[in-house]
């Protein structure tokens, strides 16, 4: 009886870590149903029962609350770009940076797209207004898509405080990691690499739109290069 117990019961976990595993359950749900998903579509998906999602959650508002928090959490994207290898071109160094920020901005625009056209969160995002990430604000915009901004709010901003200076720091720290790939070239820059790595920024947050986006091997060879070809100059 004690093995049969044992097979059925769930691994024991802690809330915080429960809520973790809901969310990431949830996340490619949202994406495709919004606002219309259904807890017990959840439940399914995680392989927990419906009433646990309420115990951790309280209502599918607050599940889809933290689903927009979690989409919006910049922590890994500005992880894995402080990690390029600095042994690198310069070149590779921010395509794989560009790379790193595009992905992102999609699977946050996915998700903040989901909710906006099925009738948005009822509730915030933890932390007042619906936070911005690395690239992108869940706020809508005339015409109803989200609009970009080229930061993030930090990983454990649940405790309230102002939406523009959570704002402010994650585009702080998102420059100071695109910054960091400009600094072995420092003395052959033409700008300081905070600078160069604030215009960096806005272009890969711009690049991403229109009908014929760059890739992110033009959006480089564009910034470093400029528009026109080798040896001309207006």
């Amino acid at each position: 009886m004690t093995n049969e117990t044992s097979r059925r019961r769930a691994p024991a976990m802690s809330p915080e870590r429960r809520r973790e595993m809901i969310v990431k359950a949830a996340l490619p749900l949202v994406v495709e149903y919004g606002t219309s998903v259904t807890t017990a579509q959840v439940a399914r998906a995680a392989g927990i029962g419906e009433g646990t999602i309420f115990r951790a959650f309280g209502d599918k508002e607050a599940l889809l609350a933290a689903c927009m928090a979690e989409a919006l959490r910049p922590d890994d994207t500005l992880a894995h770009v402080s990690a390029i290898s600095l042994d690198l071109p310069l070149a590779d160094r921010l395509v794989e940076a560009a790379e790193a920020l595009r992905g992102y901005l999609a699977r946050m625009g996915a998700v903040a797209g989901a909710l906006a056209t099925t009738g948005g969160l009822r509730r915030p995002a933890p932390g007042g207004e619906p936070r911005p990430a690395p690239g992108e604000e869940p706020r809508a915009a005339e015409g109803g898509e989200p609009r970009p901004t080229p930061g993030g709010e930090p990983r454990g901003a649940e405790g309230g405080g102002r939406p523009g200076s959570a704002r402010e720091e994650s585009m702080a720290a998102s420059r100071e990691a695109l910054a960091g790939l400009f600094e072995p070239e420092r003395d052959r820059l033409r700008l300081a690499p905070e600078r160069l790595a604030e215009a960096f920024q806005f272009l890969v947050m711009a690049a991403g739109r229109g009908p014929s986006p760059l890739s992110s091997e033009e959006l480089v060879d564009l910034f470093l290069n400029g528009a026109l070809g080798a040896g001309e100059r207006p």
